[in-house]
């Protein structure tokens, strides 16, 4: 790509679109966060960790597709009619391919065994529309409640792709400062309207200062490269940002024992998903320079690898391998790790066991699907290259 005469000369010569492994790990820190705050329940609450690791999902997903998005358009600039047919075309196909099949997959399953919320709202999640639903009848859908977040990310890419083709290069950061002002705006006129604090957490328009950050990051690693390398090159703004998120948690449960203001304060409805991808912009940047000494082991070793490969079937699964909130006793899971410690009382210990004996089976369920379905799908994907 960097042949294109439509690029400019600081964008470097090499690939624009190589493999950044160090995101592999990032995926896996995000992953985990969701599964210790959905699974810990009652023995560490108040740490907002799923929230961040949605965050961070939506920061790395911004950086990602405008990464892929602008590269190709930059490719295809120069065809007749500029490309606009191939280039919606080719991220459409891929999308498809990575995405579809194993979330259809998994509903269609859940719908035969008659999971109750998967048949009573099968309609709005077969149209990725769950984070309107829960939008609209502020509800959470029981073991389905995740899926809010992988309707928010489809939603983003019916937009995406058209508007990055048509803006204009020089105008991508300021739209992304329009996305960040527009979404920290949105939600807080939700909260002064005292409107369900749903809609703010779960609807398309008030998570785009997620990926608006994303995008002016993916903007800088193209086209300012030197600039991205200097704001990123340094950890210290990784400390800062993350110290600002936990100061954010800490002041929202103070606020939190005023029975009167509650946890759905204006700190956690309106600026906590803000600071939170301010961490995630900073952590995805400087792993995408390159995190060196410890933090580079724990991104690039062989488990961090492999379970950030794998970290969509993960997040995909867990809900439904075991939810504090929704699970009911006569769930396999629970049956299974019942019989299991009867045999081995000494299982009930600790809780780190049932959290273990949790994550083995989200993991094993997560690699049948990514080597049976999962990775020969995605394979197809080098049929149509950027």
């Amino acid at each position: 790509m960097s042949n294109q005469s439509s690029i400019p000369a600081s964008v470097p010569a090499r690939s624009t679109l190589n493999h950044l492994r160090q995101l592999d790990g990032i995926r896996f820190i995000a992953v985990g966060m969701v599964l210790f705050d959905h699974w810990m329940v009652g023995r560490a609450d108040g740490l907002a960790l799923g929230a961040l690791g949605v965050t961070i999902f939506f920061v790395l997903s911004g950086f990602l597709i405008t990464r892929i998005l602008l590269s190709s358009k930059d490719k295809l600039s120069n065809q007749p009619n500029g490309g606009l047919g191939k280039y919606l075309k080719t991220f459409y196909i891929r999308r498809t391919l990575r995405i579809f099949p194993i979330y259809y997959l998994t509903l269609f399953v859940l719908y035969l065994i008659n999971e109750p919320p998967v048949r009573r709202t099968f309609g709005w999640l077969a149209l990725y529309a769950s984070n309107i639903y829960i939008a609209r009848y502020a509800t959470w859908m029981g073991t389905v409640d995740h899926l809010w977040s992988l309707a928010v990310e489809e939603q983003v890419y019916l937009i995406f792709p058209l508007l990055l083709f048509i803006m204009p290069r020089r105008w991508v950061p300021l739209t992304s400062v329009l996305m960040i002002i527009g979404s920290v705006g949105l939600r807080y006129i939700l909260f002064h309207k005292q409107l369900p604090w749903f809609i703010g957490y779960v609807s398309m328009p008030t998570c785009l200062d997620a990926f608006g950050l994303g995008m002016l990051m993916a903007f800088t690693w193209l086209y300012r490269r030197e600039w991205f390398t200097r704001l990123f090159q340094s950890s210290t703004w990784v400390v800062v940002s993350l110290l600002a998120f936990l100061g954010a948690v800490w002041l929202t449960n103070w606020l939190a024992q005023t029975p009167s203001i509650g946890y759905h304060n204006e700190v956690a409805d309106v600026w906590e998903r803000l600071i939170g991808s301010l961490f995630g912009f900073f952590l995805i940047g400087r792993a995408v320079v390159g995190f060196r000494g410890p933090m580079k082991w724990v991104l690039e070793n062989p488990v961090s690898q492999y379970m950030g490969r794998i970290s969509y079937g993960l997040y995909l699964f867990h809900n439904f391998v075991f939810n504090f909130f929704h699970t009911q006793p006569t769930h396999f899971t629970v049956r299974a790790w019942k019989r299991l410690s009867e045999m081995m009382p000494f299982l009930t210990s600790s809780y780190f066991f049932q959290f273990s004996f949790y994550l083995a089976l989200t993991v094993a369920l997560a690699t049948i699907s990514w080597f049976l379905i999962e990775k020969p799908i995605n394979n197809l994907k080098d049929r149509f290259s950027y």
